[in-house]
């Protein structure tokens, strides 16, 4: 078992923030483009259904409804619930190319259907990870080529992969992390060499043709640039936006909150004119595009709607990136949790797999008498020889995990369950919990960490907290358990 590292192009390297912005218009200020926002989103009477392939991508939003399956009766609750977004949690990006391009295809099918039969227009956006790993190419085609066959023409496909409130910004066409004062390529980061996902250039334009394998050209991206932006305005973007045909991608640079909302203006003016595009999108678009107001970290009886509840909470790992590592051992040190650690070779091995996972519920269900729990991997990191081996062995952990939480909290309800990871979070609140719909709470850090209230499974009304791997500070894990059980100084 091996990982391989794609070969990367060269590009720019880490970089001084002033250097990189140098020269552009400064953004609007704050609240510039609200009036303009409220009156078109009055007259815009679409719904916005976000095709999540991760669990993650609700750290944004708040008051918004998620469902874990996508029967026409389910998406007909979510189009029905009092929410401009609703959430289809497909989890596609814990799949190969052809099972994710199938389930969008299967998803959009039904949402036509049920947008019909509830006589509202939609939206779709296909949400994807702020670092760029994820099934670009499959899921774009396959949701365009669905819409079309139901008689929604696509323009243009907006990649807007920006994550502002982790620092994930476009700007130049290269996508960057913030670290403090300087940017860095996603191309130079550990995501880039992603098992399943590797990439080599983070300059979007020549991202989009690498991960079509050339089938889109970097030349025929179109560029929203933030020069076009802050000096242009909504009615420059609109300009630019009357280009789009035929499914054409359009890069949209983004460093400030202010600059997607003149975007969106932008946007809105076309789609008011009879222009229909698919948005391919990070979280940070999704909020935008649904105006959704932003809403401080939940605290308190915020956290708990249904009423206290006692005992003790639960946590489980299953991400393996090096910042989700550091916030477990920052968590550990500090004493506050008993950890319990699942093998993974050992589930990895049929003659030793089932025997891990009783001896894990046996051990988490003792623990919780006393303290929170901390149900990790160990954190060794096992890959395959490819992606799609990387995929199954990640799933055979996954699925371990499942069943070690669902046959504990059938036993005991814990206070709280925090999942850290993506396919960690979506498998344990549709399997192991037997979830399949949910409210969007809010989050427990300004933009990150969402927090879930179960509607129906084996623990309606429990706090499910939706963890990424990938975000936060090496102490935020830990932050979040204090906030669970009450601190308010966190």
């Amino acid at each position: 078992m091996s990982l391989t590292a794609p070969h990367h192009k060269a590009g720019p390297g880490r970089a001084r923030r002033t250097d990189v912005l140098a020269g552009l218009p400064g953004p609007a200020a704050a609240g510039a483009w609200d009036a303009l926002l409220r009156e078109a989103f009055a007259q815009d009477s679409r719904r916005i259904v976000v095709l999540d392939d991760d669990p993650t991508g609700t750290q944004t939003v708040h008051d918004v409804p998620v469902v874990t399956r996508w029967s026409v009766e389910d998406l007909r609750w979510a189009l029905t619930r009092d929410s401009r977004v609703a959430y289809v949690l497909t989890n596609t990006r814990s799949l190969d190319e052809a099972a994710a391009a199938a389930v969008n295809c299967e998803v959009v099918t039904n949402l036509l259907t049920a947008a019909e039969a509830e006589g509202v227009p939609v939206s779709v956006i296909s949400r994807g990870d702020s670092t760029l790993r994820g099934h670009f190419a499959a899921e774009t085609s396959a949701i365009i080529e669905t819409l079309g066959a139901g008689g929604q023409h696509v323009d243009g496909v907006i990649f807007c992969p920006s994550y502002l409130e982790a620092g994930r910004v476009t700007a130049g066409d290269e996508h960057w992390i913030v670290e403090d004062d300087w940017l860095r390529p996603v191309s130079d980061s550990h995501y880039a060499t992603d098992a399943t996902f590797s990439f080599s250039t983070s300059h979007l334009p020549d991202y989009v043709e690498e991960v079509t394998g050339g089938g889109i050209r970097a030349q025929d991206v179109l560029s929203i640039g933030l020069e076009d932006i802050r000096s242009g305005g909504p009615n420059r973007v609109a300009a630019l936006l009357r280009e789009l045909s035929n499914g054409r991608v359009a890069v949209v640079n983004a460093v400030e909150a202010t600059d997607l909302e003149a975007v969106l203006l932008g946007l809105l003016q076309v789609e008011a004119e009879g222009r229909h595009f698919l948005y391919r999108t990070g979280p940070s678009f999704v909020r935008a595009r649904g105006g959704i107001s932003e809403r401080s970290p939940l605290r308190g009886k915020e956290i708990y709607p249904s009423g206290p509840r006692g005992g003790h909470g639960l946590v489980v790992v299953g991400s393996h990136v090096a910042l989700t590592t550091q916030q477990v051992t920052t968590l550990q040190d500090s004493g506050e949790v008993e950890r319990v650690e699942l093998d993974v070779r050992s589930l990895l091995d049929p003659a030793e797999a089932d025997r891990a996972v009783r001896t894990a519920v046996r051990q988490v269900l003792s623990a919780l008498e006393r303290r929170d729990v901390l149900l990790v991997t160990s954190r060794e990191l096992v890959t395959g020889g490819d992606g799609r081996e990387s995929l199954a062995i990640a799933r055979a952990v996954s699925e371990a995990l499942v069943t070690t939480v669902g046959e504990v909290v059938r036993t005991r309800s814990p206070r709280f369950l925090l999942a850290k990871g993506g396919i960690t979070s979506s498998d344990v609140f549709t399997y192991g919990l037997a979830c399949s719909r949910a409210r969007v709470l809010g989050s427990l850090l300004p933009g990150m960490v969402s927090v879930w209230q179960a509607e129906d499974g084996i623990d309606v009304g429990l706090p499910y907290v939706v963890f990424a791997g990938n975000v936060g500070g090496g102490d935020d894990l830990l932050a979040a358990v204090r906030i669970l059980n009450g601190d308010t100084s966190c």
